[in-house]
C-alpha cells in the first residue's frame, strides 16, 4: 500500500527515530567522564615530606604528583637501571641515593636523575658523578615526579643477580649504606629544570645524560549508569517510532483490505440473488 500520506508519515517516523538515537548517542558520550572531582593539581609542586612521609605508602593523591625536596646525595650509592625506554628507545636510567628531611626525621628516597642510549654510557655517567660529588654533604635542591614503586624483578639464571631492572625502593635500600630511617614507598623521576647542580639540565647534558619521559597521571574514568539507563531509553523510543509507524500503516492496510473484502462478498451474494430471482412473463 502506497499512499502519499503514509510516505510522509515514515518520514516523520524516520527523522523522529534518527532524532531520538543522535540523543541516545549524546547520553552515551556522556556516561563516561574523567574523575575531576580529586581536585588535585599533579603539576602543582609541593614538599614531598608533607605530601607522602617516608615510611608511608603511595596513595593516589602523591602518585604522580610534581614534588620539591631536599637532601644530601650519597655518592657511593648511584646505580644503574637497565631496560629503561625512554622516547620510545630503550636504554638504562642512572639512579640516586638521596638522604632528606622529613620533619623530625630523614627519610630515604630513590632518585631516578637521567636516561643514556646504553648500560655502558649509564655505567659511565654512574662513574662520573660519583667521583664529582666525592665526600661532598652540600644539600641538594631536587624537583621531580614521584611515582609509585615497580615489582622487583627476578633476573635469570645467567644473568648478573646484582643487575636492577625495576625501580624498587624496598630491593635498593637492601644495597645502600647506612640505612636506618625510613625509605620513600615511592621513586623520584628528576627534573632537570627544577633542581640544583649536577643535576641541573647543563649538568645533564655534561654527563651525557637525557632527561628521563615524565608525563601526568590519567585522570580516572567513572561511568555514570544513569547515562547509560537514558541512552538505552532513548534507543527503545527510537525504535518505538518505527514500530508504531509500522502498526498504523498494517492496520490501515488491514482495514482497507478487509472492506474491499466484505464489499466483494456484498457484491457476490447481489449478484448471486439477481440469478436465482427470474422475471415472469403475462400471458
Amino acid at each position: 500500500m502506497r499512499r502519499p500520506v503514509w510516505i510522509l508519515a515514515l518520514l516523520f517516523a524516520l527523522a523522529v527515530a534518527g532524532a531520538f538515537a543522535w540523543l541516545g548517542q549524546w547520553q552515551l558520550s556522556h556516561a563516561i567522564q574523567e574523575d575531576t572531582q580529586q581536585g588535585t593539581d599533579f603539576e602543582d609542586p609541593r614538599p614531598l615530606a608533607e605530601l607522602n612521609p617516608p615510611g608511608e605508602p603511595v596513595t593516589d593523591a602523591s602518585a604522580g604528583h610534581i614534588v620539591t625536596v631536599g637532601g644530601t646525595w650519597v655518592a657511593e650509592d648511584f646505580a644503574v637501571v637497565t631496560e629503561r625506554a625512554n622516547d620510545g628507545e630503550t636504554g638504562a636510567w642512572v639512579i640516586g641515593h638521596l638522604v632528606a628531611p622529613a620533619g623530625d626525621a630523614t627519610g630515604h628516597l630513590a632518585v631516578a636523575v637521567g636516561w643514556a642510549p646504553t648500560e655502558t654510557e649509564a655505567e659511565q655517567a654512574r662513574d662520573e658523578i660519583a667521583d664529582a660529588l666525592g665526600g661532598a654533604s652540600e644539600e641538594a635542591a631536587v624537583l621531580g615526579r614521584y611515582m609509585p614503586s615497580e615489582g622487583v624483578s627476578v633476573p635469570a639464571p645467567d644473568a648478573d643477580p646484582f643487575a636492577l631492572e625495576t625501580m624498587a625502593p624496598a630491593q635498593l635500600a637492601n644495597i645502600w649504606s647506612g640505612i636506618e630511617d625510613p625509605v620513600w614507598s615511592g621513586f623520584l623521576v628528576l627534573h632537570a629544570d627544577g633542581s640544583s647542580a649536577p643535576f641541573d639540565e647543563a649538568g645533564l647534558a655534561a654527563q651525557g645524560l637525557d632527561r628521563i619521559d615524565s608525563v601526568p597521571p590519567i585522570p580516572q574514568e567513572r561511568v555514570n549508569w544513569l547515562n547509560v539507563f537514558y541512552a538505552v531509553e532513548w534507543v527503545v523510543f527510537a525504535g518505538f517510532a518505527v514500530y508504531f509507524w509500522f502498526r498504523l500503516t498494517r492496520d490501515a492496510w488491514e482495514k482497507e483490505h478487509e472492506l474491499a473484502a466484505l464489499t466483494a462478498e456484498a457484491e457476490a451474494e447481489a449478484a448471486a440473488a439477481g440469478d436465482v430471482i427470474t422475471p415472469t412473463r403475462d400471458t
